[in-house]
């Protein structure tokens, strides 16, 4: 067995904080799928926003996770209902990612969508090649967002058509599609 000197205090250095424009700009550099996260409050309307902080967590139970700014009403309806949608983007929807990205109050207005009773939130039935229904498992609060864990319950796949990215600051379509 090797043994290692004991290794001599020394003061840390000051190391200065990302700002949020560093960050941003470098998870640009990051392309990733694009999504709108929907749910109904409790009144039933519904709320939507573009989300590109999607992840899968577990297969064993299937759960996936998204970040959503703290107090966004789409957030809100999340927690009320305690269940959420969320629509995976094709690559014909970049204009369903920009609008429910606007912050218009009327962008299920504008855009085809449908809830049956086994839908947890908005299916955009015209914009997403695939949906998943989840119901909340966790939340963390971190910063200005918070992560929703959401138990995937029902997966529906809507057409079969490319996924869209985002990244640079720009949306674009699964190369060589």
């Amino acid at each position: 067995m090797t043994e290692y000197p004991a290794a001599a205090a020394s003061p840390q250095p000051t190391v200065a904080e990302a700002t949020p424009d560093e960050f941003r700009t470098m998870m640009s550099g990051f392309p990733t799928g694009v999504c709108v996260v929907t749910s109904v409050d409790g009144a039933g309307a519904p709320w939507g926003m573009t989300c590109s902080s999607v992840c899968s967590v577990s297969l064993a139970p299937p759960t996936l996770l998204v970040c959503l700014r703290s107090g966004s009403p789409t957030l809100a309806a999340v927690l009320d209902r305690g269940a959420f949608t969320v629509n995976l983007l094709h690559e014909g929807a970049q204009d369903a990612a920009e609008l429910f990205a606007s912050g218009n109050p009327h962008r299920f207005d504008l855009l085809p969508w449908e809830r049956d009773t086994d839908a947890s939130g908005p299916h955009l039935v015209r914009d997403a090649h695939t949906v998943a229904d989840c119901t909340v498992s966790l939340t963390q609060t971190v910063g200005d967002h918070v992560t929703v864990f959401g138990r995937t319950r029902r997966i529906v796949r809507h057409r079969s058509r490319s996924p869209l990215l985002y990244g640079l600051r720009q949306f674009r379509p699964w190369p060589g599609s």
